[in-house]
């Protein structure tokens, strides 16, 4: 019972947090610290957490949601700024961040350090979001920031394993260590794409005899990335990478077209609310160990009082700014020397894009997720040493690049110019043409064969001509966009409030025949599920 209690309390908080953060100018994963802070001071009892189901819970959903929705496209396109932040970046971050951690602290174990610096690597893009509301993210810095966390919270975590078995063995192997990052990296990436292939696969071969069942395919979903992540760390791969990769294997599952729209619809919505909670969730449990870590902390540290852990929290976030700005700005410098030795004009380096993306490098959800996998003992049995003042560490770290990102990237990023996007209204247009003409010539090869079949050709024929309806209405739209761009936009303006007034009108009488026992519940159920989906196609 209490268990239940527990994360019924950690659902609400995450209820609560997401309406005070649009009531307040202040970025959601601090509202929901502050909420997880009340709840340990309240009078629930306090959450005892198992480092291994925490990482079984949360990380498996959230790297596959990442893998699964991030743009494949610009992400190659952008691949080797990507890959620089989070593959170098990250072994710099680790290096530097964890010897200067131990040179700070003397009493923290150096592969602690380490461990510390590794689950300081990664970015979190939803808290660079959260941040950013009030000054939007340029659409490339965000997509290449979204790259960058999609592949640091791997690597990030695949050091830390290394960190962990070093602090637990007393031992490093450099050869032993790059045969197993191999092995970990190559059979993690192999098993999760497999796992979402085999699991489809299956599915397809089930929607073929059965029908398709939106409930079986959104559980299905659900329930991959758990099976690649632990797939993977049956072998003693890493099951990080696996979810990873099999999210991004999803996206080439998604894009054959095999699910009904329905399906797509509800299985957004539930990925979203899974999205939501666990994240939220996150943060609010980083609040909720915050009061007990820091007195535990305190006392490991063997400081007096508290002025000691806020001048470390400042330094190391200090190191963490300093190196991903000088790695930042020598990869851009490198970008704009290829540039321009290929003849392209290229201005001089933009300190305003170094220093937001130096500041978008925001730490979150999966640094708390990862530190609180260190195990509590040792293989002896003893304590694992400097564990709460690590986990300490990273709390002040997470809530002090929250803080810095929160006051000074918005006024960073008012204004700021990056390369030019390349358009999509030409791409979109061939491929609403294209579309077009494949559904006009399905329709009228369906109607010829219709017309042979029935006695009254003329109802085939109407029925043709109303299905017509639509793809002639694209076919008008899309040539008067290309004429009269601004009218048509005023047109489709107009005539989208039309039809959302028209909407509000039609759900309004459903509603109220329903209060007056014109209609049943099944009836008003399916009818405003019609009007809500159409109402949804005009709002996207």
């Amino acid at each position: 019972m209490e268990t239940v209690t527990i994360v019924l309390a950690l659902l609400l908080a995450v209820l609560v947090s997401g309406a005070l953060g649009r009531l307040l100018p202040l970025p959601l994963p601090l509202i929901q610290i502050v909420i997880g802070v009340a709840l340990a001071l309240g009078p629930l009892p306090s959450t005892s957490l198992d480092p291994e189901i925490f990482f079984l819970v949360f990380l498996p959903p959230l790297l596959f949601l990442d893998g699964w929705r991030i743009p494949k496209r610009d992400l190659f396109r952008d691949g080797k700024t990507v890959l620089a932040l989070a593959l170098g970046l990250v072994a710099l971050t680790v290096l530097g961040i964890g010897i200067l951690i131990h040179w700070i602290i003397p009493s923290m174990p150096l592969a602690i350090a380490f461990a510390l610096a590794a689950v300081l690597s990664p970015t979190d893009p939803i808290a660079v979001s959260s941040v950013a509301a009030q000054a939007p993210v340029p659409r490339r810095l965000m997509h290449i920031l979204e790259g960058e966390a999609l592949l640091n919270d791997a690597t990030g975590l695949v050091c830390l394993r290394f960190a962990i078995a070093a602090a637990l063995t007393g031992s490093f192997s450099l050869p032993e260590a790059a045969t197993t990052f191999l092995w970990l990296a190559i059979a993690g990436l192999g098993i999760g794409a497999a796992t979402t292939f085999l699991l489809t696969g299956i599915q397809e071969l089930l929607r073929r005899r059965t029908g398709e069942d939106p409930g079986l395919q959104i559980l299905l979903s659900l329930l991959t990335p758990f099976g690649a992540y632990l797939a993977a760390e049956h072998v003693h791969a890493s099951g990080i990478l696996a979810a990873v990769a099999a999210g991004i294997a999803m996206t080439y599952v998604e894009i054959q077209g095999r699910s009904l729209g329905a399906t797509r619809v509800r299985r957004t919505a539930v990925w979203d609310s899974v999205a939501l909670a666990a994240n939220g969730a996150i943060f609010v449990l980083l609040g909720e160990q915050l009061p007990d870590v820091f007195r535990n902390a305190v006392k490991q540290a063997d400081v007096q009082g508290a002025g000691w852990i806020v001048a470390w929290i400042l330094v190391i976030t200090a190191g963490l700014m300093a190196v991903r700005f000088v790695w930042v700005s020598v990869s851009l410098q490198f970008v704009l020397m290829r540039a321009r030795s290929r003849g392209e004009k290229r201005d001089a380096m933009a300190w305003r894009l170094v220093a937001a993306t130096t500041l978008a490098g925001v730490k979150g959800a999966i640094t708390l997720a990862g530190i609180l996998t260190l195990p509590l003992t040792l293989t002896d049995g003893s304590p694992f040493p400097a564990r709460d003042l690590a986990i300490l560490l990273a709390m002040g770290v997470i809530l002090t690049s929250l803080l810095l990102a929160s006051t000074v990237l918005p006024p960073l990023l008012r204004g700021l110019q990056l390369p030019p996007e390349p358009s999509h209204d030409a791409e979109e247009d061939a491929a609403r043409a294209a579309a077009r003409d494949d559904a006009v010539k399905a329709i009228e090869a369906l109607q010829h064969r219709l017309v042979e079949e029935y006695e009254d050709a003329s109802i085939a024929v109407e029925a043709g001509a109303r299905a017509m309806d639509r793809y002639e209405g694209v076919k008008a739209a899309t040539a008067e966009r290309q004429a009269e761009a601004t009218r048509f936009q005023q047109l489709a303006a107009m005539e989208k409030r039309l039809r959302l007034a028209g909407i509000e009108a039609e759900r309004s009488a459903l509603y109220r025949m329903r209060r007056s026992q014109v209609i049943d519940d099944v009836v008003l159920r399916r009818l405003v599920r019609e009007v809500d989906l159409i109402e949804a196609r005009l709002v996207a």
